[in-house]
């Protein structure tokens, strides 16, 4: 099966190394991306660190159980990212109390290992559907055209107009170095008179905005020519 969108990125959650290590071999054969946790301790710090396109999360885990790290994922983390449970727990009060609490799917253990495929596509699919067309997404930062909005982790960043906008033009052209001039121009919507520590202060202020929330390299300097987002 082929999905036309950018290599989607799995997060799977199972301590049984077995069943783990055969999950994710499946889905890299699929062309998806495998992040392996095997405790739900270890699965809530990949979240902090990563932005998921699915999370396939088992029940009985240790430290943070399933249920507990549903809790956090959808409370505390505010985080939608689609959910697909694991669990050879059949009851229905059980299932239900899963959804409440924000799964997206139940796949009952024993499994076959094509069913949870064809789950998995269909919610990648859905989520793919879902997402506006101007949200934009580059590492874990997402940038909502529509609302002028820039999340890193889930986690709002507090920017300047100004600032917004040279997000926007770097994330939106992620192969493009731009000048000062460039930046300044459309961002500002001026005449750039080769004033060089204006760009350079709002640079430095994104930066330092993104570090608040994010150790990773965003924005690079190109000495002599300006900016553009980091490879």
């Amino acid at each position: 099966m082929d999905i036309e969108m950018k290599q989607p990125h799995i997060l799977i959650i199972e301590d049984d190394v077995h069943i783990n290590n055969i999950i994710s071999d499946v889905l890299q054969k699929e062309n998806f991306l495998c992040t392996q946790s095997f405790s739900g301790s270890e699965g809530k710090m990949n979240v902090h660190q990563q932005v998921y396109d699915l999370i396939i999360l088992d029940l009985m885990l240790p430290g943070l159980s399933g249920e507990e790290f549903m809790c956090e994922l959808r409370t505390n983390l505010n985080c939608d990212t689609p959910v697909i449970v694991l669990s050879a727990k059949e009851k229905l009060d059980h299932k239900l109390n899963l959804f409440d609490l924000g799964a997206d799917d139940y796949v009952t253990k024993p499994f076959e290992v094509e069913e949870l495929l064809a789950r998995i596509y269909v919610h990648i699919k859905r989520n793919s559907q879902s997402n506006s067309p101007g949200t934009h997404k580059y590492k874990n930062l997402v940038l909502d055209s529509e609302t002028m909005c820039v999340t890193i982790h889930h986690s709002e960043l507090n920017l300047t107009r100004q600032e917004y906008k040279i997000i926007e033009l770097l994330v939106k052209n992620p192969a493009r170095v731009f000048t000062r001039q460039d930046l300044y121009e459309l961002a500002w919507d001026d005449i750039y008179m080769g004033e060089d520590k204006t760009i350079s202060v709002h640079i430095s202020n994104i930066r330092n905005k993104i570090k608040q929330f994010d150790e990773e390299k965003y924005i690079d300097t190109v000495w002599g020519i300006g900016f553009r987002l980091s490879k």
